[in-house]
């Protein structure tokens, strides 16, 4: 259950209860715009991957600026994402066992459902799972394009695997699930467009092989926010994922961007100074459980000279340089989270302001959809 929104409408920001998630109005729209903007004239089709933000009032959004639907990781946030009105939904993820595999089926029935497979294993129980529900689904074989995580390699294993599903009843070989997850944060433009080319290569290489067999290849789907521009112009990728870009965060702002669209920072985590024990030292309210360290500290906005150094639990001590301007206690502060995604996870609720004014509070419909 929900805990009460740490906020309300019409609510000057500076009384936002804390720690907070904060959304910029001003900035999300720009990054919807941006990002619409950048894939129209590639020719391909946008399905911003909703893994980032959780929140079907953002999926809905995004569909209203052009995509063509979402994707997800797991089978609660497709879940959580079709009950918030969400009809075309791409579980961008292996699923497997039967319970799961049956709430997916059951979402076939409301809603237009794709899930992606690596095993043929996998897919026998799934046409069943289907069969069960009066279902029909869309699969995609994930390939392994370099990330080296889930999928089969490419070639004979992807084609051996299409057949399968192309043989099953209830399921419709849709394309190949595509995405170089390790690439995304590569820093220079060089390394990411470099790591791009052997996907585009093993993908186009398996599509070819699989189309050359007389199955439809309809689609080939991936690519996120640090690569986007170069699958989709590529050739062969038919839609895009990225997700990342209606927030960023510390991690992809330490990227290199020529050629790229500038996305703006629009998530923040808000903190309230809780001590003030010595000039050199400043502890706030948002520590381990208030934001995901596994890209780094956060980062301190609009304090020159002060920086997060060090979380616990529940604090966050803050090192104030020689000569720097310290938060007085009680003053709020707005911090970029090291990792926007597993950051979302951790709140019930988005508070999106425009100015210092709250304008909106939205649910994280799937927070804590991890099953």
């Amino acid at each position: 259950m929900p805990l009460p929104a740490p906020a309300s409408p019409g609510q000057s920001l500076a009384d936002v209860d804390t720690p907070a998630l904060l959304l910029d109005l001003d900035a999300f729209e720009r990054n919807l715009k941006t990002m619409a903007d950048a894939v129209a004239p590639l020719g391909v089709r946008l399905r911003p991957h909703a893994k980032s933000h959780k929140c079907a009032e953002i999926a809905r959004r995004q569909i209203a600026a052009g995509a063509v639907g979402v994707c997800v990781q797991k089978t609660a946030e497709a879940e959580a994402l079709v009950a918030g009105g969400v009809s075309d939904v791409l579980i961008a993820n292996e699923v497997v066992g039967r319970a799961k595999l049956a709430r997916v089926a059951a979402l076939g029935k409301s809603a237009r459902i794709g899930v992606c497979v690596d095993d043929a294993a996998v897919v026998a129980e799934l046409d069943e799972a289907a069969r069960a529900a009066g279902a029909r689904l869309d699969v995609y074989i994930e390939v392994n394009v370099g990330a080296n995580r889930c999928g089969v390699e490419p070639g004979a294993p992807a084609l051996r695997l299409a057949q399968v599903v192309s043989g099953s009843a209830n399921l419709r070989f849709a394309g190949l699930q595509a995405y170089q997850g390790a690439a995304q944060h590569l820093r220079s433009v060089e390394e990411r467009r470099g790591a791009i080319a052997q996907a585009v290569e093993k993908a186009g290489r398996t599509r070819r092989l699989i189309e050359d067999e007389g199955l439809a290849c309809d689609i080939v789907t991936g690519a996120g926010t640090g690569t986007f521009l170069y699958e989709g112009a590529s050739g062969v990728y038919d839609e895009l994922q990225p997700g990342s870009y209606v927030f960023m965060d510390a991690d992809y702002n330490r990227n290199r961007w020529e050629g790229f669209p500038a996305f703006a920072q629009s998530l923040y985590i808000y903190a309230t100074v809780m001590s003030t024990p010595t000039p050199e030292r400043v502890v706030v309210d948002a520590g381990l459980k208030a934001h995901s360290f596994d890209s780094g500290l956060p980062e301190v906005v609009g304090w020159p000279g002060v920086e997060y150094a060090r979380p616990s639990d529940e604090h966050g001590v803050l090192k104030v340089a020689p000569g720097a301007q310290a938060p007085r206690l009680g003053e709020k502060l707005r911090l970029v989270p090291g990792h926007c995604d597993p950051t979302v996870n951790l709140y019930d609720w988005l508070v999106c302001y425009r100015g210092e004014r709250v304008e909106a509070v939205w649910p994280v419909s799937a927070r804590g959809a991890f099953y």
